[in-house]
């Protein structure tokens, strides 16, 4: 495929925590984020799913995704200065573990996760995550979408 091609091969419409070593929110622009049912914590996020060099500069190939972490507690938010948005640096996990509901949930590790962003960092413990891609990745200049172009804030899991 050429990097400039028209499409974007989009591999998979939902990657989870088995996809951890081979995605980076790197610049990953959040939109909202909220509480959902079952101890969710859920995300808007633009996912940049490839970065391309064109001559001194890049273009990126972007989509709206729904970034869920699941079985969620302890969280804490440490921000300043959000007021331009919340641009994801890094997620990271660490301190594998037996979650507390193990016999509930059948789910046998947890992490302490941290997403690191450029204003500051949000901590929780999860099982894991889902992402959902909504839509297609575009290619574009910028990293993410104005929220006009994206259709606004959504927690959608369907692709359109």
């Amino acid at each position: 495929m050429s990097q400039t091609s028209k499409s974007y091969q989009l591999e998979k419409a939902v990657w989870t925590n088995m996809d951890f070593e081979n995605m980076g929110w790197h610049d990953c622009m959040i939109y909202a984020f909220c509480f959902g049912e079952n101890y969710q914590l859920l995300l808007d996020i633009d996912y940049i799913f490839k970065w391309v060099q064109t001559g001194k500069t890049f273009k990126f190939w972007v989509a709206p995704c729904t970034l869920i972490f699941e079985n969620v507690y302890d969280i804490e938010f440490q921000l300043d200065g959000c007021s331009g948005g919340l641009e994801i640096d890094n997620i990271n996990r660490d301190n594998p573990q037996k979650p507390k509901n193990v016999e509930f949930i059948k789910i046998d590790t947890e992490y302490d996760w941290t997403i690191e962003t450029q204003q500051g960092s949000i901590f929780l413990k999860a099982v894991g995550y889902k992402q959902y891609v909504r839509q297609n990745p575009i290619f574009m200049h910028g990293q993410y979408f104005g929220l006009k172009e994206r259709g606004g804030v959504s927690f959608n899991t369907e692709l359109t």
